[in-house]
């Protein structure tokens, strides 16, 4: 899988935080891959434009926000949070202009919620290319739940449900799960399908 060319201009001459991050990736995760990681990223394509300004801060916000993942998280300290932490640690060693360090730890953190400020172009594009996934395909729709359960094999079915209705329902309450037009445009009436359908087995 041939991720370079999405990575950001900024670190074109550091491929050791890239390697890293691939290989935290390709851990055998059931949902939160390598495939992942390359569908948010084209969905990204779809949704931002080539020149825009702040590409690296987003796509870098892409590459970090599922890099640490623990089903389930850490007591205390969510994925998300230990995602962006480990943002800061990263970029910190080649010395990334501070701007650029925070937004890119702000935007891995909004992931958790998925709700961006009205305002916030940099989070609605990266919280909208995460969550592409709920208008897939119903065969690629069916992997994505099927991962989903596998990264919390542990967790007993009963257990399992709740929380995952849980999530779903959170979903659905949301006046809309997109927030980029385009996004919008695409995804919202597929997505709403789905989860209406998984949530009703």
């Amino acid at each position: 899988m041939d991720l370079d060319r999405w990575w950001p201009d900024v670190l074109a001459g550091d491929t050791q935080i890239r390697d890293r991050l691939i290989a935290a990736y390709g851990q055998g995760r059931g949902y939160h891959d390598l495939q992942h990681l390359s569908e948010v990223l084209e969905h990204l394509d779809e949704l931002m434009p080539a020149e825009y300004a702040d590409r690296d801060a987003v796509l870098l916000a892409a590459w970090f926000h599922d890099a640490v993942y623990e089903s389930p998280a850490s007591a205390g300290e969510t994925n998300e949070e230990r995602s962006a932490l480990m943002a800061e640690r990263e970029l910190a060693t080649i010395d990334a202009p501070p701007r650029l360090v925070d937004e890119v730890a702000r935007l891995v953190r909004l992931t958790e919620t998925h709700r961006p400020a009205e305002d916030d172009l940099n989070g609605q594009l990266l919280c909208d290319a995460d969550l592409a996934i709920l208008a897939a395909g119903p065969e690629r729709y069916a992997e994505y739940v099927t991962g989903v359960r596998s990264e919390y094999a542990e967790v007993p079915d009963p257990d399992f449900r709740a929380g995952r209705r849980a999530i779903l329902e959170d979903l659905l309450d949301k006046p809309t799960l997109f927030h980029c037009p385009a996004a919008q445009r695409m995804w919202e009436q597929p997505a709403r399908a789905n989860l209406l359908r998984e949530l009703s087995a």
